[in-house]
């Protein structure tokens, strides 16, 4: 049991848990009601901050969550056109963080980070479509071990106002290796190559690294809505 309570923090997050606990130390010296809200807040940014093992599905072809939260939205777009990626359509899944998910983000799949892309931005409510065009944003571009190309975007959010992205151009990933995270709400859409149907639908809530979005080695195309 305790092993679901105290899981990894996050190393991005070390300083704002040391600021609050510093802050609440001094509020507590101040006065001593003010160590409860400040202990709160303290705890809650602890909470924020965790990066809870998971277990990846290892079957090649296999495109996993590169966040947890909600899928908002499932729809056939363009490829970014930051990322030079050609001109045909994709389907985007986009999956919205709260402020409560777990938010460091995870590669969804195997393969070779083939271009980076940092687009400054408005910081709109990240659950609205808008945001994947206009929001600040970290898009990346990969090919699988099978030479198909992926794309992700890490989208800030209302009141995110930090994108960390820690893999590089040509570096060679594993699907479920952490790569970066958002403070602090916010969303990553998944691009998929035309004619992969996506395995989730919108209302579905994903787990990072472990959630199936699609299975790039199936032939079988899901029917419109459907979820597998």
């Amino acid at each position: 049991m305790l092993d679901s309570i105290l899981v990894p923090i996050a190393r991005e997050g070390r300083p704002f848990i040391a600021a609050f606990a510093v802050v609440t130390l001094i509020l507590g010296m101040i006065a001593g009601w003010l160590v409860v809200p400040a202990g709160i807040l303290t705890a809650w940014c602890v909470y924020f901050f965790r990066d809870p093992h998971r277990v990846t599905p290892t079957r090649a072809g296999l495109v996993v969550s590169p966040a947890d939260g909600l899928v908002v939205s499932v729809a056939s777009v363009p490829w970014p056109k930051e990322l030079a990626m050609g001109d045909g359509e994709a389907t985007r899944i986009g999956i919205f963080m709260n402020v409560f998910d777990v938010h460091v983000n995870r590669v969804p799949t195997d393969g070779k980070i083939t271009k980076l892309a940092y687009v400054p931005g408005a910081f709109f409510n990240a659950s609205f479509d808008k945001a994947s065009e206009h929001n600040e944003r970290q898009l990346v571009a990969m090919e699988t071990r099978d030479g198909r190309p992926l794309a992700f975007v890490q989208i800030a959010g209302l009141v995110a106002r930090r994108i960390v992205c820690r893999i590089t151009e040509g570096q060679a990933v594993l699907a479920g290796e952490r790569m970066g995270m958002i403070r602090f709400g916010s969303r990553v859409d998944v691009y998929l190559p035309a004619g992969v149907s996506s395995l989730v639908t919108e209302g579905q809530r994903c787990v990072a690294a472990e959630t199936v979005l699609a299975d790039l080695t199936s032939d079988e195309q899901a029917r419109d809505g459907e979820v597998r």
